[in-house]
């Protein structure tokens, strides 16, 4: 036992990096290593040999545990320490002269969605952040088994104990809009909700809070083949492409039926997305028919009244258009990323000027 400690503290002492100190770890305590292969052996012992071995074996696994800690931390500091002094700033510098702002992604393309729905008849409409459990999930057919419903993956507001009024929650999308404005306009409708939806879950591609736009038409006569009109429109619009083609696979939501996730037809030559062309397909909105369920919460008659609805995640699609890879840069407030992919204030997005730069 003494020769391993001695051995593996000088390892650790050592240690260049993260990785090379992850490796020792793994050689000493992981579930193969070497510590841990002489613990299983303690099976093997007469009791009295236990009683001398266990706990000096217990003693050594806490001490190499603790040195690999101590230099983790001892690492982890010196690279700040480099970091910092490689991006230090002289504050007794003139300042520089103001530059101009930049507009944010996830703004611009805000503006860029809603002037092409606003140029096919849709208004925008907007809702509380905070939702009750009835406007985000009963009102929208979501029942209450249902995954989405759980803690790992919406955010409910604290209630004291014994208080038994329903939650609240965090919305976890913007349709409580749409029941919000059929309660209050009733039909016929066209509009289209974007805002900050918010889900556990945090990665290249998903971050607890993200933004989303969802549309809502509501008329008499309304069938799938508008909402393929609406949604070729705005693919080609949004993309500034000519000509493209949509594949609806069929899917389901609890708030529409049928429902239809939608393809684009793309390739990735190079790297780089291009819409209309190739053999690729690439998913970018789920949609369907307004659930008879969710007319009837939103105080519309369902035998008199029918619409489509389709939902997308605003950041999703400006990654796709401007070539953003990592979805948590968005929310990162690092003003180099903003000057690279941010828009000029003037830039402001209109079908005959051009939607972006």
């Amino acid at each position: 036992m003494d020769d391993l400690r001695d051995k593996y503290i000088d390892l650790i002492a050592n240690a260049g990096s993260e990785s090379a100190l992850e490796d020792l770890r793994v050689q000493a305590i992981g579930k193969k290593g070497e510590i841990s292969l002489q613990m299983r052996e303690l099976g093997r012992m007469t009791p009295e040999e236990r009683q001398v071995a266990g706990p000096r074996l217990n003693a050594l696994k806490d001490e190499i545990a603790s040195a690999l800690a101590a230099k983790k931390e001892a690492l982890a500091n010196h690279a700040l320490d480099e970091r910092l002094r490689s991006e230090w700033l002289d504050v007794t510098l003139p300042v520089r002269p103001r530059r101009q702002g930049t507009i944010h992604p996830v703004s611009q393309v805000t503006e860029e969605v809603t002037a092409i729905f606003a140029d096919m008849g849709f208004a925008v409409a907007e809702g509380p952040q905070i939702e009750s459990d009835w406007y985000n999930f009963d009102a929208l057919n979501i029942p209450g088994h249902h995954p989405a419903r759980a803690e790992m993956d919406t955010f409910y507001t604290h209630r004291a104990e014994g208080d038994e009024r329903p939650p609240h929650v965090l919305r976890t999308h913007t349709s409580p809009v749409q029941i919000r404005t059929m309660q209050e306009q009733g039909a016929p409708i066209r509009i289209i909700a974007p805002g900050r939806v918010y889900r556990a879950d945090y990665d290249m591609t998903h971050t607890p809070m993200f933004h989303q736009i969802e549309g809502l038409a509501i008329d008499k006569d309304i069938s799938m083949a508008n909402l393929k009109w609406v949604l070729e429109e705005f693919v080609k619009a949004f993309f500034e492409v000519d000509d493209v083609e949509l594949r609806f696979r069929a899917s389901h939501f609890p708030f529409t039926e049928p429902s239809a996730e939608v393809d684009i037809r793309c390739s990735w030559e190079g790297g780089t997305l291009k819409v209309g062309t190739g053999d690729d397909w690439l998913e970018i909105l789920g949609s369907g028919m307004v659930h008879p369920h969710v007319l009837r919460a939103g105080n519309v008659d369902p035998d008199e009244w029918q619409g489509f609805a389709f939902g997308m995640g605003i950041d999703r699609i400006a990654m796709l258009k401007y070539g953003i890879p990592d979805l948590r840069a968005f929310f990162d407030s690092d003003l180099r990323w903003l000057r690279h992919y941010g828009f000029a204030a003037l830039d402001v997005p209109t079908l005959r000027g051009g939607l972006s730069r």
